[in-house]
């Protein structure tokens, strides 16, 4: 499966762009434990995934589910901080997602002092 926007941050954290329910399968085969949704809910219309049934599919797979919503453009020092919490609790390796990957890549960035 081709993910769109995927790319390996850390040893422990991958990015990518909106996934579907069906990325949870390949994202547990794949070794990954975890997922962090950061993408609003209907952000892309009506047939954007919805965060419960993302977290649905996910669970099913075995993966822990976290849904961390934010804007495409702007993080609060607050949502940095929650994401970085979720970086130290979830298991690794964590797979994170947004529209495109770039605002799960810059929660990364700045949750890691970089």
């Amino acid at each position: 499966m081709s993910l769109p926007g995927f790319q390996q941050l850390s040893p422990d954290l991958c990015v990518a762009g909106q996934l579907d329910t069906a990325a949870m399968d390949w994202a547990a085969k794949a070794g990954f434990k975890s997922v962090i949704n950061n993408r609003p809910d209907h952000e892309g219309g009506p047939d954007q995934p919805t965060s419960s049934a993302i977290e649905a599919a996910a669970l099913s797979a075995g993966l822990r589910y976290a849904y961390l919503p934010v804007a495409p453009s702007f993080q609060t020092p607050d949502e940095i901080e929650k994401f970085a919490r979720l970086i130290d609790e979830m298991p690794k390796p964590i797979l994170a997602f947004c529209r495109s990957g770039a605002r799960s890549g810059r929660l990364f960035r700045a949750a890691s002092g970089g």
